[in-house]
């Protein structure tokens, strides 16, 4: 189960396992439309790669960092170069 916790990061439980990550730093926050969206889909990418559940949270919070510092729900930046998977 993952939760999401918007500044306060997000959270996950895996076979008893419970991993906290911290939202990652963005200068301002400009439009959160997409952030849940990016959010899972950097968690996922690193799923399906096979890294551990830190590792995800903290893609994850990544991509979603990238979406909410500009206007819209399209990323700006290369997501794979931020994220290094």
């Amino acid at each position: 189960m993952v939760v999401t916790q918007g500044a306060a990061g997000a959270t996950a439980l895996e076979a008893g396992d419970r991993v906290e990550v911290p939202a990652a730093t963005v200068e301002q926050v400009v439009d959160t439309t997409g952030a849940g969206d990016l959010f899972a889909a950097g968690f996922l990418a690193a799923r399906c790669r096979g890294h551990d559940l830190r590792k995800c949270l903290e893609t994850g919070a990544i991509a979603a960092a990238e979406i909410i510092s500009h206007f819209g729900a399209r990323p700006e930046a290369d997501l794979k170069a931020l994220v290094r998977l």
